[in-house]
């Protein structure tokens, strides 16, 4: 009972001393901005055109409503029932069953994982603030229009010949990119250090809306270009064949984990900042929403861009936004336009993923070093800074050790803190705060029986292929 009082006490300090959200669609852009990053724009493009269109996308809405409806809610009611990050959050939970330290110990891992995507999302931050400059300066349209070398962008010896593609090196090799590394994390920094409501909520009320709209006007514009037809006929083919593979489904749920940024860290942060009077339920779902569908307007305007540049549509890689694309804007009437509106589409996803992952870092400086939000920032984003220079050349090896083996497991410790730690009543009492129309314990039955040990096995799943790739 003491021990239990001292949690709610604690709880109850942080209520009355944490930043928070102005609003609730605030709220909602952010933790879409959050989601929509290289993994709706970059990745999921990849998944779609390797694993053949619908083949994929009906596994992965199937896995996008289990997660959203579950692990993203539970991350949600997670933060705002302890009005902590994950360390808190988790001790919260565990101080229950009595033991907090175990708890905070648990809660160290979805920080580790979230600060170390962050320094390898630093680094892609980096090259797509070289590339939106370039679109913008001119430079990315200059590099030539030779429509011919889209063809041969897979090959390995014309990738090493064309002009083009020695730019691209340069900056997909790690060199001479320190400079827009370092500007891409000082505007991410500036961002955090304004606040949450400030700087986080109303840089991302700006940016989201902004980079739908573009997205949607580039994938009109694609549409109207010969042969795009043919990818959007791959994008909505069925391959029945193809869907009792458990690749599929293991790299669809992996996707769909990623892309709603759901890792015990990032959603469990944001949700710290909501008042009692937001709805988590409809809050998870528009995040689920939007982010499924900037994910496929990515996918429109990629893949019937390859299409109608006769590239080969079963092909994945960088190469899809960083060679292709460019290759392919270049030859397009208005083509600058086109480049320097997709990159800087880019750049606001890029970016407010980059902030939500440093913020559960920056919160934790703040909780257990009692640092003022300015210098959890500075010192957080420094020792990121420090860790994505030297990492540079092995950037695509660091991201896949991150996303296959430290995220997914703070994910499933997160999903376990609250579904089976918590007690169920005061799990369901949070879910429901706020809400017109309560939910019943089946969503408890959810993440507990479903989602937490679907979580276990995509981590062991993705350790194993990982292994045998």
């Amino acid at each position: 009972m003491q021990k239990e009082v001292k949690g709610l006490e604690i709880k109850e300090k942080n209520r009355e001393t944490r930043d928070g959200f102005r609003s609730n669609w605030g709220f909602i852009l952010s933790c879409i901005g959050s989601a929509v990053g290289m993994g709706n724009i970059w990745r999921f493009p990849i998944m779609v055109s390797v694993w053949g269109g619908l083949t994929f996308l009906l596994p992965y809405f199937f896995f996008v409503v289990l997660i959203s409806s579950s692990g993203v809610l539970g991350e949600f009611a997670l933060g705002r029932m302890t009005k902590s990050g994950p360390i808190g959050a988790f001790g919260y939970c565990a101080e229950m069953k009595g033991s907090r330290r175990a708890g905070e110990i648990a809660g160290l891992f979805p920080v580790i994982g979230s600060m170390t995507l962050a320094i390898g999302y630093t680094v892609v931050v980096g090259w797509i603030f070289r590339y939106t400059f370039m679109g913008i300066s001119g430079d990315l349209y200059n590099l030539g229009t030779d429509m011919a070398l889209i063809g041969e962008a897979f090959n390995e010896a014309a990738f090493e010949t064309a002009a083009l593609s020695e730019s691209i090196s340069l900056v997909l090799g790690g060199q001479g990119n320190n400079m827009w590394l370092i500007t891409g994390l000082a505007v991410s920094a500036l961002i955090m250090i304004m606040g949450i409501g400030g700087g986080i909520e109303r840089s991302n009320k700006f940016m989201m809306p902004v980079l739908f709209f573009l997205l949607a006007g580039l994938g009109l514009y694609i549409f109207t270009l010969p042969n795009s037809h043919e990818g959007y006929s791959y994008i909505f083919t069925l391959n029945p064949h193809m869907l009792k593979n458990p690749k599929l489904w293991i790299f669809a749920f992996g996707q769909a984990f990623f892309s709603l940024s759901v890792a015990g860290n990032g959603s469990v942060i944001y949700g710290s900042y909501l008042s009692e009077k937001e709805d988590l339920v409809f809050s998870s779902k528009n995040v689920a929403f939007f982010d499924t569908a900037a994910a496929l307007l990515s996918a429109l305007v990629i893949i019937p861009s390859m299409a109608a540049a006769g590239g080969n549509l079963s092909k994945g890689g960088p190469e899809l936004m960083f060679i292709w694309l460019v290759n392919v804007f270049n030859g397009m009437p208005g083509g600058r336009i086109v480049g320097m509106i997709f990159f800087i589409c880019v750049l606001f996803a890029g970016v407010s993923s980059l902030i939500n992952l440093y913020e559960a870092p920056v919160a934790t400086m703040q909780e257990v070093f009692k640092l003022k939000r300015t210098s959890a920032c500075l010192i957080t984003c420094g020792l990121g800074c420090i860790a994505a220079l030297a990492i540079q050349g092995i950037t695509g090896q660091w991201m896949d050790a991150v996303s296959i083996y430290i995220c997914p497991l703070g994910a499933a410790i997160a999903g376990f803190m609250f579904f089976f730690v918590c007690r169920k009543e005061e799990a369901l009492k949070e879910i429901n705060t706020g809400r017109k129309k309560p939910v019943g314990e089946g969503i408890i039955f959810l993440g507990r029986y479903v989602y937490v040990p679907m979580s276990v096995i995509a981590l062991v799943a993705g350790a194993l292929l990982n292994g045998i790739g």
